[in-house]
Parts: C-alpha cells; sequence; structure tokens
C-alpha cells in the first residue's frame, strides 16, 4: 500500500496519475485534509482517508496497512518542520518500508530561507531509522508560467535573481520521478532533480515575448524592492518575502543543477522553458 500525503495538492494529483498507471488503484491511499475534495479520486478506486498534518492520530489512520509513504511538504512554511515532524513518527510507528519526502533541490548547501524546514525534516527521516530516499526537487516551470497575465498586460518580468540560472522542470516531471522511486526495486537515499536545461529570467521573459509576440523584458530588482513589488500587487507579505528570497537564492546558484538525475530517473527528456510557456499561454 502507497500513501501519498497532500493528494489534492497539483503535485499530489500528478503523483496519483502516475501511479495508477502500474499500480492498481486498490492499493493507492490519497491521505488529504478533506476527503470530500478527492471525490474524484476515490472514483477512480483510490482509497481516500483523512489526514491532518498537525494531527498525530489522523496520521495513524491514514498509514495503517501501508508499506510506503510520499511525504509531499506542506504548504505552511514555518509549521513545517513540526508538522513533518508528525508525519515522521506516524511512518515510524507504521514500520513502512520506504518514506520519501520533497525536499528542495541541494537542501544541505541551499542559499534559500525555504531549505531550513527541508534540512530539518531530512534530519528528522534519518534520525528514524527508516528506509527512505529525499526527493530534492528544483523549482516547477509553473512557478513562472502559471502567472502570465500580468506579463503580458506590463510587458515585464520582475525578479532579484540578477543571471542566477533555474534548472526547472515540471510538476509532472517531478512526479513521474516520484512514481518511479515508489516503486524502484531499490530506490537511491538522495536524489537531486532539476530540468535538463536552465535559463535566466531574461530568457524566460525573451521566450514570453517570441512566443506571445508582444515586448516582454526582464527588470532585476533588489530583493527588498521585489518583495515591496510583490506585496503592491496583493501577494501576502509573508509568501512575497519567501518568492523574493528565492530569487536571491537562484541569484547566488541555489535553483542551477546539471546532473540530469531528473531525466535519468524518468526515462525521457525534461519538460522545456518553450513547452511550459506554450502551455501558460494556452496555445
Amino acid at each position: 500500500m502507497i500513501v501519498i500525503t497532500g493528494a489534492t495538492g497539483n503535485l499530489g494529483q500528478h503523483v496519483i496519475t502516475r501511479l495508477l498507471e502500474t499500480v492498481p488503484a486498490s492499493n493507492i491511499i490519497a491521505a488529504v485534509r478533506n476527503p470530500a475534495k478527492a471525490a474524484g479520486l476515490a472514483a477512480k478506486g483510490v482509497q481516500v482517508r483523512q489526514a491532518d498534518y498537525n494531527s498525530a492520530d489522523s496520521l495513524d489512520a491514514a498509514f495503517k496497512g501501508a508499506t510506503k509513504v510520499l511525504l509531499i511538504s506542506s504548504s505552511e512554511v514555518g509549521q513545517r518542520t513540526a508538522q513533518h515532524q508528525n508525519v515522521v513518527d506516524a511512518a515510524r510507528r507504521a514500520g513502512v518500508q520506504l518514506l520519501a519526502y520533497t525536499s528542495v533541490l541541494h537542501a544541505d548547501t541551499s542559499p534559500l530561507g525555504l531549505a531550513a524546514e527541508h534540512v530539518a525534516t531530512e534530519a528528522a527521516i534519518r534520525a528514524s531509522g527508516l528506509p527512505f530516499s529525499l526527493l530534492r526537487n528544483g523549482w516547477y516551470l509553473e512557478n513562472h508560467t502559471e502567472h502570465l497575465a500580468p506579463v503580458l498586460e506590463h510587458g515585464v518580468v520582475l525578479g532579484a535573481a540578477q543571471d542566477g540560472r533555474f534548472s526547472s522542470a515540471s510538476r509532472a516531471d517531478y512526479a513521474a520521478a516520484a512514481a518511479a522511486v515508489l516503486t524502484a526495486s531499490a530506490p537511491q537515499a538522495v536524489y537531486e532533480l532539476a530540468g535538463d536545461a536552465s535559463f535566466t529570467l531574461a530568457d524566460y521573459a525573451a521566450e514570453v515575448a517570441r512566443q506571445s509576440g508582444k515586448a516582454i523584458v526582464y527588470k532585476d530588482l533588489p530583493q527588498a524592492d521585489y518583495k515591496a513589488a510583490l506585496v503592491g500587487v496583493g501577494v501576502p507579505e509573508g509568501f512575497a518575502a519567501m518568492l523574493a528570497d528565492s530569487d536571491a537564492g537562484a541569484a547566488k546558484g541555489g535553483l542551477h543543477d546539471a546532473g540530469k538525475q531528473l531525466s535519468g530517473l524518468i526515462g525521457r527528456p525534461t519538460t522545456s522553458l518553450a513547452e511550459a510557456v506554450k502551455a501558460g499561454l494556452g496555445k
């Protein structure tokens, strides 16, 4: 039995879709905070169980009979360490044969502020004594291409990444990797997962311009100014600070990797920037 936590999120749904290609639906457990949102998964025969990262009892019930667990990192930045510890503890009590976790690229050396909670979670997983795989995911292409409307309206991509390179891949790519690890007979302990090709935000702006036919430029800002710009258009302050910090981390190389472990794991090239922009433009 394979448990996917956060199964109604974007990544979780992609993972389950891939698992269903090779794993019987009855052997997949979707652990979700609100089962009503998982009706589509239940209709496919997937077991849906209520689970809250903050509730040990719910996690114990959700993990009953599990042999493998994929811990998809919580979206609640600042609360992740405690929440993830609850999941690790429940997986240990369940005696699972594999605990996989969606961490961040080069977590132990990353300059991104986001990395701290991932490092703490990785330490908790190692301390649990369970067999594990750390899926250190790079940036999602969708972080850029799902929000093209303001870029097209104003003709500018804002950021604080300078000429830092993003080795980004799609959610579907990372989900395929997770499914491959969960079904492998002997998965690795650590995977550094990133897109085959890298790009700067200036490259990204140029690709949007090429495909849209509009004049698009990249405007690099100091980290504090980029955060302020995000807040000014309605992004919550904490999330704006995280995005600005991540750009600053990218400027230091934190989101670049040329190892191609991701494409090697999934057996195909990763999604390109051009493909992601095309999808973002609805072409």
